[in-house]
């Protein structure tokens, strides 16, 4: 090792010292030519500076003449860095975007900016005459650019009174291009301005000119254009301006914030009577008029205008950021090129969608009111609230200023308007609704949030929730994906699962261990935690993790632990709802579609979009009895409400969901041609309806998709009689199996007098890896005389219904002797109103986090 370190010492100190002496040798090279290249440039520098020193009249005039040269060489310059002729053709062309339903109703236009643009004609000439006189009196006299008047402005502002010189076309080339021209006093934009007003005069024509500025100008509160500043700020169009209201706007385009007519009254009083001066100075008005006008008051009638959001305004947001990056991509405006798109939405489904959201979402925050009311809800009284309030910049504010964290507390609940906003903000009722047909991905309606002007964030593709027990079908269709039948059991008993770092996992549901067992089947339609925990120990969580993704939830972050399988990874309702669309398709995902086409405003098809290709998630046997055991959720489990409340007699299938604390609501509901899955909560995780009752997804999500498919089917949008196809091809054992069962049935046919009555067989679940030691493990297919119960009630129940058999769609009521929870079958009694949901089947709690305390789930 000391020789290796020696040579490299060696080899290194023989390279530096050739490297210093290759540098000696060329600067020795070097230094005769920097000797000869300073005596040749002496003289040069010196007759340079004597030129300076004492110059002659025709190095004056050369350098007279190079200067505006270099000008115009510098305007050149500029000409490719402001917007070209084509842009500036197409500025005053608003054709926006249309965004079409499927059926062809039209659900939004992308507007560049809140305004409605009106022709001239349909502007009050007293606009006109106040804007040119003020302006720009000699508009019509120059092309672009008022060379007098921005040689006087020069003046001014060299003298120290900074004035402003620009044209009404001028300004209108800031209008149009903010970001190519701008808004900073340098000679730069100066230039760039002129250069796109030359070119603006060019295009357009004198009242093109006017029409465009005057459609484009800016008035505050989000009114761009004379129409929406006439509608804001007096309540009416711009052709029934009058004199004073004309000249009150006109006065605003000097500073709209300081001469604001709403917040600055005697400033824009001040400033209108100036304008009216400036008319009767260029002729557009009498000295007798003026004299009579000056002293009116303003008669201000402000009224904020706010853009129509639409029949699907959530949608039309997610659509708005795809569309742009096509455009993009393709060299269209969505502005101006009068596209037409043409979208998946029903509008009729869209609008069933919103009155269900908004009459039951009302109905919840009715009970929120309730529960968050008093002493015990938005006061310093509840300890919650506090926090909230300690999180809030005006107890910061507080806090920073000195006071003790007891008075700021105090002085803010004293303020009612604080108290008030803090608590509307914290204690609104959100919801998300979302409808796909499976059968080609297409979204059918998109339901953000109860009110978009209020709520604009969107919880079906924003909002990542924790989804419960609407997360269970990925275990239970991963363990019929490795051989698992729907009657396979296991004993519902206490579970102890234990985890990494000594913690243990002990996952419950609200009714005690019974020791029997129950099958799969049973255990999905009541939502019991403890069975799926089981079954998830025995299918794997990494297997149940990757189904999920393949499904559709594939954006979200899944952590493989034991207790995602009662859903403790947060998801969004458009991931959850297309996977529940895979679960319709026999196991194919299909990726969610907005769009179908697009076309120019001619008509002509730019692009069309066909569906995605299928991408098989789950096999189609397996698949099928997923949805063969989930339809038991909605004739005689958790969902049942479907059936009894709602009287959907329909082919249907579906999954309950509600977390920790009742903090989250959910329910998606399947048919062959619409599924439609529905969260319910708060947008602050901490807030609930305080209800155990209320706050179950049976109650809280699903009445909303029980509305929509009830209105859905009523209007014959959705084919009641559609049917899933749930018959399992049998494979080569099953054939084999089922004739030798046949032949000995055969054989043995004399001894079938005999009288008996045989337990029902209790199927073995299916080997996968081996489960945990404090996990149960399944039921053996024969129980022992000791471990039979000793009242025969399951055992002796009818075997449950054969799968591929289709459901029995009557009556309300559930289906006898098919549950092993005779007791927890809901009432038989008459269908209650819509108003009151009639009470349902007890069922199990949704675990929560790792170690925590349980989530419920009905």
């Amino acid at each position: 090792m000391k020789r290796y370190v020696s040579s490299v010492r060696d080899h290194c100190s023989t390279w530096f010292a050739r490297l210093k002496s290759a540098a000696a040798a060329s600067a020795a090279r070097l230094q005769p030519l920097a000797a000869a290249l300073c005596v040749t440039l002496k003289p040069l520098v010196a007759a340079a500076w004597q030129r300076l020193r004492h110059p002659t009249r025709r190095g004056v005039l050369i350098a007279m003449a190079a200067l505006p040269a270099l000008f115009v060489l510098y305007v050149l310059v500029l000409i490719p860095f402001t917007p070209g002729i084509g842009d500036i053709r197409k500025a005053r062309v608003d054709r926006p975007a249309q965004i079409l339903s499927a059926d062809g109703k039209l659900l939004a236009e992308f507007k560049p900016s809140n305004r409605e643009w009106v022709p001239l004609a349909q502007i009050s000439p007293h606009m006109i005459d106040a804007l040119i006189a003020t302006e720009d009196h000699r508009f019509y006299e120059h092309h672009g650019i008022d060379w007098r008047r921005t040689a006087g402005a020069a003046l001014h502002t060299f003298s120290g009174d900074r004035q402003g010189g620009s044209t009404i076309t001028q300004q209108l080339a800031r209008n149009l291009y903010p970001d190519e021209v701008g808004r900073a006093p340098t000679l730069t934009r100066k230039l760039k301005e002129a250069i796109t007003a030359l070119k603006i005069e060019a295009v357009y024509s004198k009242p093109q000119i006017l029409e465009t500025y005057l459609n484009t100008v800016p008035f505050l509160y989000n009114a761009y254009g004379i129409e929406m500043a006439s509608r804001t700020y007096f309540d009416r169009s711009a052709d029934q301006l009058d004199i004073l209201q004309a000249a009150t706007l006109t006065g605003m385009l000097k500073g709209n914030s300081y001469y604001n007519p709403v917040i600055n009254p005697e400033r824009a009083l001040q400033r209108r009577n100036t304008v009216l001066a400036q008319m009767v100075k260029y002729g557009k008005l009498s000295e007798a008029d003026y004299a009579r006008l000056k002293g009116k008051p303003l008669r201000v009638d402000f009224e904020r205008q706010t853009e129509p959001p639409g029949p699907a305004p959530h949608f039309a947001q997610q659509l708005r950021k795809w569309l742009i990056a096509w455009a993009d991509r393709n060299d269209y405006n969505i502005y101006s090129d009068g596209l037409i798109v043409r979208t998946t939405i029903d509008s009729r489904l869209q609008s069933m969608a919103t009155a269900a959201l908004t009459q039951h979402g009302n109905q919840l925050q009715s009970i929120a009111n309730g529960a968050w009311s008093g002493r015990s809800g938005c006061s310093a009284g509840n300890d919650l609230f506090r926090t909230f309030i300690r999180e809030t910049p005006d107890y910061r504010a507080a806090r920073d200023a000195g006071q003790p964290d007891a008075d700021a507390i105090a002085h803010l609940a004293s303020d009612h308007g604080f108290m008030r906003a803090l608590c509307k903000s914290k204690t609104d009722v959100q919801a998300g609704f979302l409808a796909i047909d499976p059968r080609n991905g297409q979204i059918k309606a998109w339901v953000g949030s109860r009110d978009f002007a209020n709520e604009p964030f969107d919880h079906v593709q924003q909002a990542r929730r924790q989804p419960g027990s609407t997360f269970k079908p990925f275990v239970y269709g991963a363990a019929f994906a490795q051989g698992a039948k729907p009657a396979d059991t296991f004993i519902d008993q206490p579970v102890e699962i234990p985890l990494a770092g000594g913690e243990v996992w002990q996952p419950t549901d609200d009714v005690s261990p019974s020791g029997k067992p129950v099958t799969l089947r049973d255990a999905l339609a009541y939502s019991r935690n403890r069975i799926t925990a089981q079954l998830m120990m025995q299918v794997g969580p990494d297997r149940v993790a990757r189904l999920a993704r393949a499904m559709g939830v594939r954006d979200s972050r899944l952590d493989a632990v034991p207790s995602l399988a009662l859903g403790t990874s947060p998801v969004t309702l458009k991931e959850m709802v297309s996977a529940y669309g895979t679960i319709a398709n026999d196991g194919s995902y299909l990726e969610p579609r907005m769009i179908t086409r697009i076309e120019d405003s001619s008509g002509d098809v730019l692009a069309e979009f066909a569906p995605a290709s299928p991408e098989r998630a789950l096999p189609v046997a397996a698949d099928r009895t997923l949805l063969d055991t989930m339809r038991d959720v909605v004739n005689r489990g958790t969902g049942s409400s479907i059936r009894s409340r709602f009287g959907i007699r329909a082919d249907v299938a579906g999954k309950t969901g509600t977390t920790q604390d009742n903090t989250d609501g959910w329910f998606i509901l399947m048919s062959p041609q619409l599924v439609a899955g529905a969260w319910v909560g708060f947008d602050d995780g901490r807030v609930t309806l305080g209800s155990d009752y209320w706050g179950q997804g049976a109650r809280s999500a699903l009445p909303i998709v029980g509305d929509f498919f009830q209105r859905a089917l009523r209007s014959r949008l959705v084919d009641p009689r559609a049917r899933f196809t749930t018959d399992v091809e049998p494979g080569a054992f099953e054939m084999f199996r089922e004739k030798l069962r046949a032949w000995i049935d055969v054989l043995f046919a004399s001894h079938e007098h005999k009288p008996q009555t045989p337990a029902a067989p209790v199927r073995r679940a299916p080997p996968a890896r081996p489960a945990p030691a404090p996990v149960p493990a399944p039921v053996p297919s024969a129980p022992s005389a000791a471990s039979a119960p000793e009242t025969p009630a399951f055992e002796a129940a009818p075997p449950a219904r054969p799968l591929g058999v289709p459901p029995i769609i009557g009556p309300a009521s559930a289906p006898q002797g098919e549950s092993p929870f005779p007791s927890q079958e809901p009432a038989l009694a008459p269908t209650p109103t819509p108003d009151a949901p009639e009470p349902m089947p007890a069922t199990g709690d949704d675990g929560a986090q790792q170690g925590a305390a349980p989530m419920q789930d009905h």
